[in-house]
């Protein structure tokens, strides 16, 4: 099986005009980038981490790594995403110290919160 599969990405090197099989690495797929600063993972209902405390300008990523639909909405409004389903991100910078909870409007009973100190 592992000389059918080895045959078959040669010949599509081969193909692409590729002479060197290590080579292939440089057409595949880029890679998602990673977000520059601090991010809270949704997976399993959950925000994590629940509580992260930040400086002023700071930008906080929120990645949707569960298998279902989510949204991030802040208590005082400051903030919303979209609906974001499986891999996609909202990215949020916070200007003004302050406490910002925020939860998940599709499902309420998801929170979490943003601390934001003076730098």
């Amino acid at each position: 099986m592992n000389k059918i599969l080895l045959a078959g990405a040669y010949a599509l090197a081969l193909a692409m005009g590729v002479a060197d099989l290590r080579d292939l690495a440089a057409y595949a797929a880029p890679a998602v980038a990673a977000a520059a600063g601090p991010t809270v993972k949704i997976d399993n209902f959950v925000f994590g981490p629940e509580a992260l405390t930040v400086t002023v300008g700071t930008t906080v990523t929120w990645i949707n790594q569960d298998d279902i639909p989510h949204n991030i909405v802040a208590n005082d409004k400051s903030f919303k995403s979209k609906v974001l389903d499986t891999d996609e991100r909202f990215s949020f910078t916070f200007t003004k110290p302050g406490e910002y909870g925020y939860f998940c409007g599709l499902h309420p009973h998801m929170t979490g919160k943003v601390i934001v100190k003076a730098g």
